[in-house]
């Protein structure tokens, strides 16, 4: 892989709860864990270890992640931020928090990068 554009945002998920009891065994089959974070630009999420996000989670987080890349607000969708949403599993198990950090970077599709 050689990533050649410096992304725009910066995304980091971190797991604030479970909905299912205080452990994720035999719920979570990723087996997350309160406090645990993710972090990505563009790419999947992947914590300190470098293991990845729940892909059903991602399937989630993804469109969420494209509205603050357009320039949206997250509060027109429910969260509590321009750049803050909680957001629930689709196995509804494990509540995640993403929050997005601008980098300085120019907008992919508005940068000029090939003038």
């Amino acid at each position: 892989m050689k990533k050649w554009y410096d992304e725009e945002y910066e995304f980091e998920i971190e797991v604030t709860g479970f909905l299912r009891g205080d452990r994720t065994e035999r719920y979570c089959r990723n087996g997350e864990e309160i406090g645990d974070r993710y972090t990505c630009t563009y790419g999947c999420p992947v914590n300190e270890n470098g293991q990845g996000i729940c892909s059903k989670t991602m399937m989630i987080l993804f469109p969420v992640m494209e509205a603050v890349r357009s320039g949206g607000d997250l509060e027109n969708i429910g969260g509590f931020g321009r750049y803050s949403k909680d957001i629930v599993c689709p196995d509804g198990c494990v509540s995640f928090r993403l929050t997005a950090k601008r980098t300085g970077n120019e907008n992919f599709f508005k940068g000029k990068f090939f003038e």
